[in-house]
Protein backbone atom coordinates (compact mmCIF):
# COMPACT_ATOMS: atom_id res chain seq x y z
CA UNK A 1 0.00 0.00 0.00
CA UNK A 2 1.65 3.51 -1.05
CA UNK A 3 1.36 6.82 1.25
CA UNK A 4 -1.69 7.47 -1.03
CA UNK A 5 -3.41 4.66 -0.08
CA UNK A 6 -3.33 2.67 -3.19
CA UNK A 7 -1.98 -0.84 -3.80
CA UNK A 8 -1.61 -0.49 -7.05
CA UNK A 9 2.32 0.36 -8.11
CA UNK A 10 2.96 2.68 -11.34
CA UNK A 11 4.92 2.31 -14.35
CA UNK A 12 6.23 5.97 -15.11
CA UNK A 13 8.82 7.56 -17.77
CA UNK A 14 9.83 11.11 -16.47
CA UNK A 15 11.70 13.22 -19.07
CA UNK A 16 13.83 15.91 -18.87
CA UNK A 17 16.59 16.57 -21.20
CA UNK A 18 18.06 19.79 -19.42
CA UNK A 19 21.86 19.75 -19.01
CA UNK A 20 22.13 22.47 -16.62
CA UNK A 21 21.07 21.80 -13.24
CA UNK A 22 18.32 23.86 -11.86
CA UNK A 23 15.71 24.21 -9.53
CA UNK A 24 13.57 22.50 -11.99
CA UNK A 25 15.64 19.19 -11.93
CA UNK A 26 16.13 19.12 -8.15
CA UNK A 27 12.64 18.65 -7.72
CA UNK A 28 12.89 15.86 -10.53
CA UNK A 29 15.33 14.38 -8.42
CA UNK A 30 12.98 14.40 -5.11
CA UNK A 31 9.79 13.26 -7.19
CA UNK A 32 11.81 10.24 -8.36
CA UNK A 33 13.64 9.36 -4.54
CA UNK A 34 10.28 9.43 -3.09
CA UNK A 35 8.51 7.49 -5.73
CA UNK A 36 11.27 4.94 -5.89
CA UNK A 37 10.92 4.32 -2.52
CA UNK A 38 7.10 3.41 -2.49
CA UNK A 39 8.20 0.83 -5.13
CA UNK A 40 7.15 2.63 -8.70
CA UNK A 41 9.16 1.34 -11.45
CA UNK A 42 10.50 5.22 -12.63
CA UNK A 43 12.79 5.69 -15.73
CA UNK A 44 13.87 8.10 -16.41
CA UNK A 45 14.91 9.73 -20.09
CA UNK A 46 17.95 12.66 -19.02
CA UNK A 47 21.06 14.19 -21.03
CA UNK A 48 23.87 11.67 -19.88
CA UNK A 49 26.25 14.50 -19.00
CA UNK A 50 23.46 15.79 -16.72
CA UNK A 51 23.70 16.09 -13.04
CA UNK A 52 19.96 14.43 -12.73
CA UNK A 53 21.57 11.84 -15.34
CA UNK A 54 23.87 10.82 -12.67
CA UNK A 55 22.58 11.13 -9.37
CA UNK A 56 19.33 9.35 -10.14
CA UNK A 57 21.88 6.21 -11.00
CA UNK A 58 21.97 6.46 -7.21
CA UNK A 59 18.13 5.94 -6.81
CA UNK A 60 16.04 2.77 -7.96
CA UNK A 61 15.87 4.49 -10.87
CA UNK A 62 16.67 3.18 -14.60
CA UNK A 63 18.38 6.20 -15.88
CA UNK A 64 18.55 5.99 -20.49
CA UNK A 65 20.32 9.28 -22.11
CA UNK A 66 18.58 11.47 -24.13
CA UNK A 67 19.93 14.58 -26.01
CA UNK A 68 16.93 16.79 -27.54
CA UNK A 69 19.05 19.96 -28.82
CA UNK A 70 16.14 22.21 -29.43
CA UNK A 71 11.79 22.26 -29.56
CA UNK A 72 12.39 20.96 -33.31
CA UNK A 73 14.86 18.32 -32.53
CA UNK A 74 12.97 15.42 -33.41
CA UNK A 75 16.22 12.69 -34.04
CA UNK A 76 14.98 11.12 -29.90
CA UNK A 77 11.43 10.95 -31.35
CA UNK A 78 11.55 6.97 -33.29
CA UNK A 79 13.20 5.89 -30.54
CA UNK A 80 11.21 7.15 -27.84
CA UNK A 81 8.19 5.90 -29.57
CA UNK A 82 9.35 2.84 -29.14
CA UNK A 83 10.14 3.03 -25.54
CA UNK A 84 7.00 4.15 -24.68
CA UNK A 85 4.73 1.46 -26.95
CA UNK A 86 7.46 -1.56 -25.26
CA UNK A 87 6.96 -0.26 -21.95
CA UNK A 88 3.89 -0.03 -21.02
CA UNK A 89 3.39 2.51 -18.67
CA UNK A 90 0.75 4.22 -16.96
CA UNK A 91 2.00 7.68 -16.79
CA UNK A 92 4.96 9.63 -19.04
CA UNK A 93 5.38 12.89 -16.92
CA UNK A 94 7.15 15.90 -18.68
CA UNK A 95 9.27 18.19 -16.82
CA UNK A 96 10.79 20.76 -19.33
CA UNK A 97 9.18 23.16 -22.00
CA UNK A 98 11.78 20.88 -24.45
CA UNK A 99 10.10 17.65 -23.07
CA UNK A 100 6.56 18.88 -23.34
CA UNK A 101 7.37 20.11 -27.32
CA UNK A 102 8.32 15.77 -27.57
CA UNK A 103 4.62 15.01 -26.88
CA UNK A 104 3.34 16.58 -30.41
CA UNK A 105 5.04 13.77 -32.16
CA UNK A 106 4.06 10.71 -29.35
CA UNK A 107 0.39 8.82 -29.67
CA UNK A 108 -2.53 9.73 -27.70
CA UNK A 109 -5.60 9.07 -26.74
CA UNK A 110 -5.61 5.08 -25.81
CA UNK A 111 -6.76 5.01 -22.22
CA UNK A 112 -2.55 4.42 -21.46
CA UNK A 113 -0.22 6.16 -20.90
CA UNK A 114 -1.42 9.21 -19.17
CA UNK A 115 0.74 11.98 -20.20
CA UNK A 116 1.37 14.76 -17.69
CA UNK A 117 3.48 18.35 -18.05
CA UNK A 118 4.95 20.32 -15.50
CA UNK A 119 4.90 24.18 -15.93
CA UNK A 120 7.26 26.18 -14.00
CA UNK A 121 8.16 29.44 -15.86
CA UNK A 122 5.99 31.92 -15.19
CA UNK A 123 6.64 33.75 -18.46
CA UNK A 124 3.17 34.22 -20.40
CA UNK A 125 2.38 31.68 -22.79
CA UNK A 126 0.88 33.02 -26.47
CA UNK A 127 -3.21 32.11 -26.74
CA UNK A 128 -2.53 30.05 -30.32
CA UNK A 129 -3.08 26.72 -31.55
CA UNK A 130 -0.40 25.94 -30.80
CA UNK A 131 -0.45 26.57 -27.44
CA UNK A 132 -4.21 25.02 -26.96
CA UNK A 133 -3.05 21.25 -29.25
CA UNK A 134 0.23 21.25 -26.55
CA UNK A 135 -2.15 21.53 -23.21
CA UNK A 136 -5.50 20.72 -24.32
CA UNK A 137 -4.62 17.62 -26.88
CA UNK A 138 -0.91 16.55 -26.13
CA UNK A 139 -1.32 15.82 -22.33
CA UNK A 140 -4.12 15.19 -19.93
CA UNK A 141 -2.33 16.87 -17.51
CA UNK A 142 -0.64 19.88 -16.07
CA UNK A 143 0.89 20.26 -12.79
CA UNK A 144 1.20 24.40 -12.47
CA UNK A 145 3.67 24.99 -9.29
CA UNK A 146 2.21 28.46 -8.30
CA UNK A 147 -1.48 29.80 -8.36
CA UNK A 148 0.24 32.52 -11.02
CA UNK A 149 1.43 30.34 -13.45
CA UNK A 150 -2.16 28.56 -13.44
CA UNK A 151 -3.63 31.70 -14.19
CA UNK A 152 -1.38 32.58 -16.90
CA UNK A 153 -2.42 29.16 -18.52
CA UNK A 154 -6.05 29.53 -18.44
CA UNK A 155 -5.27 33.24 -20.04
CA UNK A 156 -3.64 31.11 -22.77
CA UNK A 157 -5.98 28.89 -23.46
CA UNK A 158 -5.63 25.72 -21.06
CA UNK A 159 -8.86 23.93 -20.04
CA UNK A 160 -9.22 24.69 -16.36
CA UNK A 161 -10.21 21.34 -15.53
CA UNK A 162 -6.93 19.97 -16.92
CA UNK A 163 -4.27 21.98 -14.18
CA UNK A 164 -3.63 20.70 -11.14
CA UNK A 165 -1.50 22.88 -8.44
CA UNK A 166 1.33 21.24 -6.64
CA UNK A 167 3.64 23.54 -5.21
CA UNK A 168 7.90 22.70 -5.29
CA UNK A 169 8.80 21.88 -1.99
CA UNK A 170 12.11 20.89 -0.49
CA UNK A 171 13.36 18.75 2.26
CA UNK A 172 13.91 21.09 5.40
CA UNK A 173 16.34 18.61 7.26
CA UNK A 174 19.81 19.36 6.13
CA UNK A 175 18.52 23.16 6.61
CA UNK A 176 18.13 22.79 10.46
CA UNK A 177 21.82 23.47 11.52
CA UNK A 178 21.42 26.88 9.62
CA UNK A 179 17.83 27.16 11.22
CA UNK A 180 20.19 27.26 14.53
CA UNK A 181 22.70 29.43 13.53
CA UNK A 182 21.16 32.43 13.09
CA UNK A 183 23.03 34.81 15.70
CA UNK A 184 26.42 33.76 14.45
CA UNK A 185 27.52 37.63 12.79
CA UNK A 186 27.79 39.94 16.13
CA UNK A 187 29.16 42.79 14.01
CA UNK A 188 28.67 43.06 9.75
CA UNK A 189 25.35 41.89 8.69
CA UNK A 190 25.62 39.52 5.70
CA UNK A 191 22.71 39.30 3.36
CA UNK A 192 22.91 36.32 0.84
CA UNK A 193 21.38 35.55 -2.69
CA UNK A 194 21.14 32.09 -4.61
CA UNK A 195 20.10 31.87 -8.14
CA UNK A 196 21.74 31.54 -11.83
CA UNK A 197 23.38 34.78 -12.59
CA UNK A 198 20.81 36.08 -15.69
CA UNK A 199 18.93 39.13 -16.37
CA UNK A 200 15.49 37.41 -14.93
CA UNK A 201 17.22 37.14 -11.34
CA UNK A 202 17.45 41.04 -11.02
CA UNK A 203 21.03 40.79 -9.15
CA UNK A 204 21.29 44.15 -10.46
CA UNK A 205 18.58 45.80 -8.62
CA UNK A 206 20.13 44.47 -5.29
CA UNK A 207 23.39 45.88 -6.08
CA UNK A 208 22.13 49.47 -6.84
CA UNK A 209 20.28 48.91 -3.28
CA UNK A 210 23.63 47.97 -2.18
CA UNK A 211 24.76 51.28 -3.39
CA UNK A 212 22.74 53.58 -1.03
CA UNK A 213 22.70 51.65 1.87
CA UNK A 214 26.43 52.09 1.59
CA UNK A 215 26.31 55.46 0.94
CA UNK A 216 23.63 55.64 4.15
CA UNK A 217 26.50 54.50 6.32
CA UNK A 218 25.27 50.63 6.51
CA UNK A 219 28.05 48.07 6.68
CA UNK A 220 26.35 45.10 4.79
CA UNK A 221 28.05 42.38 3.20
CA UNK A 222 26.80 40.83 0.23
CA UNK A 223 27.07 37.29 -0.70
CA UNK A 224 25.66 35.48 -4.50
CA UNK A 225 25.85 31.94 -4.75
CA UNK A 226 25.37 30.66 -8.81
CA UNK A 227 26.81 30.86 -12.07
CA UNK A 228 25.75 32.29 -15.56
CA UNK A 229 25.77 34.29 -18.10
CA UNK A 230 25.99 37.76 -16.38
CA UNK A 231 28.82 36.83 -14.18
CA UNK A 232 31.44 39.41 -15.62
CA UNK A 233 29.40 41.85 -16.50
CA UNK A 234 27.76 41.54 -12.69
CA UNK A 235 31.29 41.95 -10.96
CA UNK A 236 32.43 45.11 -13.46
CA UNK A 237 29.11 46.91 -12.33
CA UNK A 238 30.47 46.16 -8.32
CA UNK A 239 33.20 47.67 -8.93
CA UNK A 240 31.57 50.57 -10.78
CA UNK A 241 29.64 50.50 -7.97
CA UNK A 242 32.21 51.17 -5.27
CA UNK A 243 31.23 47.49 -3.40
CA UNK A 244 34.54 45.64 -5.11
CA UNK A 245 35.26 44.93 -0.95
CA UNK A 246 31.42 44.59 0.12
CA UNK A 247 30.24 41.54 -2.33
CA UNK A 248 31.64 38.08 -2.87
CA UNK A 249 30.82 35.84 -6.30
CA UNK A 250 30.97 32.74 -5.07
CA UNK A 251 30.10 30.84 -7.93
CA UNK A 252 27.83 27.24 -7.84
CA UNK A 253 27.86 26.24 -4.26
CA UNK A 254 26.71 22.81 -3.91
CA UNK A 255 26.24 23.72 -0.41
CA UNK A 256 23.24 25.32 0.01
CA UNK A 257 22.60 25.03 3.88
CA UNK A 258 25.95 25.41 4.91
CA UNK A 259 26.00 28.95 2.12
CA UNK A 260 22.70 30.13 4.13
CA UNK A 261 24.55 29.28 7.77
CA UNK A 262 26.58 32.30 7.14
CA UNK A 263 24.09 34.91 5.85
CA UNK A 264 21.54 37.03 7.57
CA UNK A 265 19.01 38.01 5.24
CA UNK A 266 18.33 36.20 1.80
CA UNK A 267 17.09 38.58 -1.15
CA UNK A 268 15.76 37.63 -4.49
CA UNK A 269 14.73 40.45 -6.62
CA UNK A 270 13.45 38.40 -9.78
CA UNK A 271 11.25 39.84 -12.43
CA UNK A 272 10.01 36.92 -13.35
CA UNK A 273 9.59 33.11 -11.01
CA UNK A 274 7.49 30.53 -11.09
CA UNK A 275 7.56 29.81 -7.17
CA UNK A 276 11.21 30.65 -5.48
CA UNK A 277 12.87 27.32 -4.69
CA UNK A 278 15.61 29.25 -3.32
CA UNK A 279 13.63 31.17 -0.97
CA UNK A 280 11.95 28.36 -0.04
CA UNK A 281 15.33 27.02 1.12
CA UNK A 282 16.34 30.17 2.96
CA UNK A 283 12.65 29.89 4.70
CA UNK A 284 14.19 25.81 5.76
CA UNK A 285 17.22 27.65 7.10
CA UNK A 286 14.79 29.74 8.62
CA UNK A 287 16.11 33.36 7.12
CA UNK A 288 13.95 36.03 6.67
CA UNK A 289 13.10 36.89 3.08
CA UNK A 290 13.18 40.10 0.98
CA UNK A 291 11.20 39.14 -2.50
CA UNK A 292 10.23 40.81 -5.63
CA UNK A 293 6.21 40.85 -5.59
CA UNK A 294 6.38 38.68 -9.16
CA UNK A 295 5.43 35.37 -10.00
CA UNK A 296 4.93 32.79 -7.11
CA UNK A 297 6.80 34.05 -4.36
CA UNK A 298 3.52 36.09 -3.22
CA UNK A 299 2.40 32.58 -2.29
CA UNK A 300 5.31 31.12 0.19
CA UNK A 301 6.57 34.73 1.55
CA UNK A 302 4.11 36.19 3.61
CA UNK A 303 4.90 40.08 3.49
CA UNK A 304 5.50 41.97 6.68
CA UNK A 305 5.55 37.87 8.90
CA UNK A 306 7.51 36.00 7.09
CA UNK A 307 9.37 38.83 5.40
CA UNK A 308 9.19 41.72 2.68
CA UNK A 309 7.71 41.68 -0.78
CA UNK A 310 9.22 44.92 -2.93
CA UNK A 311 7.74 45.86 -6.18
CA UNK A 312 10.28 44.14 -9.09
CA UNK A 313 13.08 46.61 -10.01
CA UNK A 314 12.15 48.86 -7.11
CA UNK A 315 15.95 49.64 -5.71
CA UNK A 316 14.41 52.11 -2.68
CA UNK A 317 12.29 49.22 -2.11
CA UNK A 318 14.63 46.60 -1.66
CA UNK A 319 17.01 49.23 0.37
CA UNK A 320 14.40 50.16 2.84
CA UNK A 321 13.46 46.67 3.43
CA UNK A 322 17.41 45.57 3.75
CA UNK A 323 17.85 48.46 6.22
CA UNK A 324 14.52 47.98 8.39
CA UNK A 325 15.81 44.13 8.91
CA UNK A 326 19.63 44.92 9.23
CA UNK A 327 18.60 46.96 12.14
CA UNK A 328 16.89 44.34 14.02
CA UNK A 329 17.96 40.88 14.39
CA UNK A 330 14.80 39.96 16.89
CA UNK A 331 12.85 40.55 14.19
CA UNK A 332 15.18 38.56 11.89
CA UNK A 333 14.84 35.91 14.41
CA UNK A 334 10.97 36.61 14.54
CA UNK A 335 10.21 36.44 10.48
CA UNK A 336 12.83 33.58 10.07
CA UNK A 337 11.16 31.08 12.36
CA UNK A 338 7.70 32.03 10.94
CA UNK A 339 9.19 31.05 7.74
CA UNK A 340 10.69 27.95 8.92
CA UNK A 341 7.27 27.07 10.54
CA UNK A 342 5.37 27.72 7.08
CA UNK A 343 7.66 25.90 5.28
CA UNK A 344 7.70 22.78 7.30
CA UNK A 345 3.78 22.91 7.17
CA UNK A 346 3.26 23.50 2.91
CA UNK A 347 6.02 23.05 1.37
CA UNK A 348 8.21 19.93 1.63
CA UNK A 349 9.53 17.53 -1.00
CA UNK A 350 7.36 15.15 0.42
CA UNK A 351 4.55 17.30 0.29
CA UNK A 352 5.33 18.07 -3.46
CA UNK A 353 5.99 14.48 -4.70
CA UNK A 354 3.03 12.99 -3.02
CA UNK A 355 0.76 15.37 -4.80
CA UNK A 356 2.21 14.21 -7.62
CA UNK A 357 1.66 10.77 -6.87
CA UNK A 358 -1.81 11.65 -5.82
CA UNK A 359 -2.36 13.28 -9.41
CA UNK A 360 -1.17 10.34 -11.41
CA UNK A 361 -4.05 8.11 -9.65
CA UNK A 362 -6.63 10.65 -10.20
CA UNK A 363 -5.90 10.86 -13.97
CA UNK A 364 -5.66 6.67 -14.19
CA UNK A 365 -8.91 6.18 -12.31
CA UNK A 366 -10.38 9.26 -14.31
CA UNK A 367 -9.90 7.17 -17.70
CA UNK A 368 -11.34 3.47 -15.78
CA UNK A 369 -14.06 5.24 -14.47
CA UNK A 370 -15.36 7.33 -17.57
CA UNK A 371 -16.19 6.11 -21.03
CA UNK A 372 -13.78 5.28 -23.75
CA UNK A 373 -12.97 8.85 -25.35
CA UNK A 374 -12.22 8.22 -29.78
CA UNK A 375 -8.47 7.84 -30.26
CA UNK A 376 -6.07 11.07 -31.16
CA UNK A 377 -5.37 10.40 -35.05
CA UNK A 378 -1.39 11.10 -34.27
CA UNK A 379 -0.09 7.49 -34.05
CA UNK A 380 3.33 6.33 -33.70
Amino acid sequence: MTASGHSRRLRILHIDPERKWGGGEAQVLGLLSYLAERDHRNDLLAHPHGRLFQQSRALNVRTIPLVARNDLDLRPVPSLRRLIRQEDYDIVHLHTKRAHALSLWLSHGSPRPKYVVTRRMDYPESNTWYTRCLYNRKVDGVVAISRKISDLLIEAGVERERIRLVHSGIDPGPFEAAANARDVHSDRMVVGMAAVLEERKGHRFLLEAARRLKAQGCQISYRFAGEGSLRKSLEEKTIQLGLKEDVQFLGFVSDMPGFLTNVDIVVLPSLFEGLGVSVLEAMAAGKAVIASRVGGLPEIVIDAATGFLVEPRHVEGFATAISKLAGDRILIRNMGQKGRERLEKQFTMEQMARKNEDYYYDLLEKTETSPMTEPSSTSA
